[in-house]
């Protein structure tokens, strides 16, 4: 399980450094191989291989006859690329899909459970605080979703 979230940096041949808290498990988890895609966030999501084959598993179960279900299969299916981490830890992002993300030098890799987003900064340190501005407000009106109800802090 992923958490957390660790600036990084992008370097000029575009690759980041998985912060060393997390390459043991991915090495013993997948082998260092890792898929990233696309967000329609703004961000790139990065899966260990096998995490990204049950997700694309389950998206091509839902057949391909819905124009709907066809274009989100083909927006993150279509848009992954697999990715091995060096020796170094370091995973070379497609130029493709650092510039559909707006990714530069600086980054925010953030843990989410079974997968990893991938943020430019300041588009991650601007979600993050209006994210917790609109939350404040709905918890205090009561208007968190439903399947976050019986959830306690």
């Amino acid at each position: 399980m992923f958490k957390g979230s660790h600036s990084v940096t992008i370097d000029a041949k575009g690759r980041i450094a998985i912060p060393a808290s997390y390459r043991q498990s991915l090495l013993d988890d997948c082998g260092g191989r890792l898929v990233v895609t696309r967000h329609w966030d703004g961000c790139l999501l990065i899966y260990p291989a096998p995490e990204f084959q049950s997700f694309e598993s389950q998206l091509l179960s839902r057949g391909s006859l819905n124009p709907k279900v066809r274009n989100i299969q083909r927006f993150f299916i279509g848009n992954a690329r697999d990715v091995d981490m060096d020796r170094q830890g370091r995973l070379l992002l497609p130029s493709n899909l650092r510039a559909a993300a707006s990714l530069e030098s600086k980054a925010v890799l953030s843990g989410i459970g079974n997968l990893f987003e991938l943020w430019d900064e300041d588009t991650f340190n601007q979600r993050n605080a209006d994210t917790a501005d609109a939350l404040a407000e709905e918890a205090a009106n009561g208007d968190l979703p439903d399947v976050l109800m019986d959830i306690s802090l």
